[in-house]
């Protein structure tokens, strides 16, 4: 067999190997990739408020909710709330971690 042929033949399984399965990222990386970029956004300036969030139809987790209601200014609605957040603790340590709170975000990165 010439080289090209193996070198061919090599890339060809390769390539095969790639398709067959996806490969995906553990949950503890994406949950600290997450609160990095979180982290990073609110270094940058004050983040979007929890009121405009909600008016804007997107779903908050519960806590994030009852920051939104709290009789607070804007600049506390601001505020990640994620920074103090258990959910955030055990996504970071845990696969599979034992947080159930609709829409946070840290839920969405566990493999279940």
């Amino acid at each position: 067999m010439s080289k090209k042929a193996e070198i061919r033949e090599l890339i060809e399984s390769a390539a095969a190997s790639f398709d067959a399965a996806p490969i995906s990222a553990p949950a503890k990386l994406k949950s600290r990739i997450y609160s990095r970029i979180v982290l990073e956004q609110a270094a940058r300036g004050p983040l979007l408020s929890l009121s405009k969030i909600k008016a804007s139809g997107t779903a908050l987790c519960v806590f994030e909710e009852l920051v939104r209601i709290a009789p607070v200014g804007e600049a506390a609605k601001a505020k990640n709330c994620c920074r103090v957040c258990h959910a955030r603790l055990l996504a970071e340590r845990m696969e599979k971690a034992p947080i159930y709170w609709p829409h946070c975000p840290y839920v969405r990165f566990q493999n279940r």
